[in-house]
């Protein structure tokens, strides 16, 4: 059985029924619309999220879920989904999950629509069943996924990042998503419980982890769903490269800004700047971080009962770290 079908099964009833609720939860009076959101939806992909809300929801509740579990599921997959039809608009991107991307087959204007009526989507689900405190919760994410990418975008013009300031890109980036879907899965069974601080920043934790993992992936050979050296392509300061540039004499470090500032589009300048990163020990740095960051995950977890939400959730976090793409 493949790890994500193990992780998923001590909550099989949960997901597929979250899948027709989460399908009726984007139905609209226009055909277009419909024709859209069915397409999204049959490209889904692992849904990560969903699995985090119905997991921890479980895991702090004594296995039990409530309706606001799945409304809080699928706010978070409506707005996840957004976002990622936004993101596509904004890169220019004409794939996603290996299909074509909404802009790429309905064009930008239609694509921006798109995304706007999925997030008002998600943000009434909430409102009308009284979720404020859920809204709440995602509403912060989305303002945060926001700040993460400019921040991003403008220390991609300077160079100028420091590993906290890298830190904290990612915490926003991406961390801040995991940590919603966790803290609301906690909320939705559980409100105003501790649980729903302490599974926030075990969300947090996995994401930070998965977003380093994620940075390696640029400097490997294999098959990883993503060409190598992209990041570097795009002026994205990852923590193996912000590493080798703290560690290198002047001269070095001179080479590799002017590298990936100038020269980042050559190829064969690019192969230069991996090499270089992986002689600094970039790569081991990363690691090494990237599993304290797991082991604070786990040790969160230590507070709760033995139980197969927990093993799943474990499962979860050894596959964030030891996925190959």
């Amino acid at each position: 059985m493949k790890i994500d079908e193990q992780i998923k099964q001590p909550i099989a009833y949960e997901m597929e029924l979250f899948e027709q609720k989460f399908l009726l939860s984007m139905s609209s009076k226009v055909a277009l619309l419909n024709r859209i959101t069915t397409f999204i939806v049959n490209r889904k992909g692992k849904q990560m999220r969903p699995m985090f809300v119905f997991l921890v929801a479980k895991m702090v509740n004594n296995g039990n879920v409530s309706e606001r579990t799945y409304r809080g599921a699928a706010v978070i997959e409506l707005i996840h989904t957004a976002t990622l039809v936004h993101d596509d608009v904004v890169d220019d991107s004409n794939r996603r999950r290996g299909f074509f991307s909404v802009n790429a087959l309905w064009k930008n204007k239609i694509a921006v629509l798109i995304g706007d009526y999925l997030l008002s989507k998600g943000l009434l689900l909430s409102i009308d069943n009284n979720d404020f405190d859920l809204l709440k919760i995602i509403s912060v994410a989305v303002r945060e996924m926001s700040e993460g990418e400019l921040l991003q975008i403008e220390k991609a013009r300077q160079l100028d990042i420091t590993e906290d300031v890298y830190y904290e890109i990612i915490r926003q980036k991406t961390a801040t998503l995991i940590a919603a879907c966790c803290s609301l899965g906690a909320a939705s069974v559980k409100p105003n419980a501790h649980d729903v601080e302490t599974m926030r920043k075990f969300g947090e934790l996995i994401g930070m982890a998965f977003q380093i993992k994620d940075d390696l992936f640029d400097y490997g050979n294999e098959a990883i769903g993503k060409p190598t050296g992209i990041d570097i392509k795009e002026r994205k300061m990852t923590l193996p490269l912000i590493y080798a540039i703290n560690n290198s004499t002047k001269k070095e470090k001179s080479w590799l800004i002017n590298s990936v500032k100038n020269h980042n589009k050559d190829r064969k300048r690019v192969k230069e700047v991996i090499a270089f990163v992986k002689n600094k020990g970039g790569l081991e740095y990363a690691v090494s971080k990237m599993l304290e960051f797991q082991d604070e995950a786990l040790l969160l977890l230590n507070n709760y009962p033995e139980s197969q939400f927990k093993a799943s959730l474990l499962l979860m976090v050894n596959y964030v770290i030891d996925r190959k793409k």
